[in-house]
């Protein structure tokens, strides 16, 4: 069986990001389903994967990474409104046989990320 993981890395600082809020969605018919929260422990990790075994479908999800209050958190000052704070990544799960990681890799003012597994 598949998972769905992720870890988020403060390329600012070069450190793991540590305290990260994660929203994770399911979307269908382009509504958002709510099917819950995650925060990044010390090495910018979750401590359980964010979906695995019977609730790892295929289908289209879409994380929300609470950066810029982490940011904030951490004493970067910033312009309002903020050029990164909320990112969306929205994804689709063909085979959910297989391990899908979607890591975060980010600054106040850019972001990147890849399919991991």
């Amino acid at each position: 069986m598949g998972k769905l993981s992720t870890h988020v890395l403060d390329t600012m600082h070069g450190v793991p990001a540590q305290g990260v809020r994660i929203d994770l969605y399911l979307v269908q018919d382009g509504q958002r389903q709510l099917l819950g929260h995650a925060v990044t422990n010390h090495d910018g990790r979750c401590d359980q994967p964010l979906l695995q075994g019977a609730d790892f479908t295929r289908g289209v999800y879409e994380l929300v990474f609470h950066a810029g209050d982490y940011f904030a958190a951490r004493g970067v000052q910033a312009a309002e409104p903020r050029f990164v704070d909320e990112v969306a990544l929205r994804f689709g799960v063909a085979d959910p046989g297989q391990n899908y990681h979607v890591p975060l890799l980010v600054t106040p003012w850019t972001w990147s990320t890849y399919r991991g597994s």
